[in-house]
């Protein structure tokens, strides 16, 4: 079983340093299983289709989105992931018009494995951080007054 960890721990960064930071649509049918279930905050994500919509959707807003992964710790059919995302905010994200300023998001990734591919997926990020760098939210210094 040990050995498995280590190849998943692979796949997930590959995930990352080809896809989400390099925009290489291509290989998500080599990485994530057919019946595939990302858990977000705000909604599933399902299938590969799923995952590469939301990537292209992504890099549409950031073009330059590139993603540090700061720690990976992968047992049994589980890897974890704790990065870090940054870019630019240049195309518009879910009907926020581009605001040009440089955002950093934290968040934790748990991805589990069947068969050799991501079958499921949670992941938790700074969405509230990320709101306000967008200047979609009043900053804590701001009162949220009209």
């Amino acid at each position: 079983m040990h050995g498995h960890s280590e190849e998943n721990e692979a796949i997930v960064l590959r995930h990352w340093e080809e896809v989400v930071s390099g925009g290489n649509l291509d290989i998500i049918d080599e990485i994530f299983a057919p019946d595939f279930v990302a858990h977000e905050a705000d909604q599933d994500i399902r299938g590969p289709e799923g995952v590469r919509r939301f990537i292209f959707m992504l890099r549409e807003a950031f073009p330059d989105l590139y993603v540090t992964v700061e720690d990976v710790i992968a047992e049994d059919d589980k890897v974890v992931q704790r990065w870090t995302g940054r870019g630019t905010h240049q195309g518009e994200l879910m009907g926020i018009p581009p605001s040009g300023n440089r955002i950093s998001v934290a968040g934790i990734t748990i991805s589990r494995f069947e068969g050799g591919k991501v079958a499921e997926e949670w992941e938790i990020y700074d969405m509230m951080g990320m709101m306000q760098q967008l200047n979609a939210l009043p900053s804590a210094g701001q009162s949220a007054g009209v």
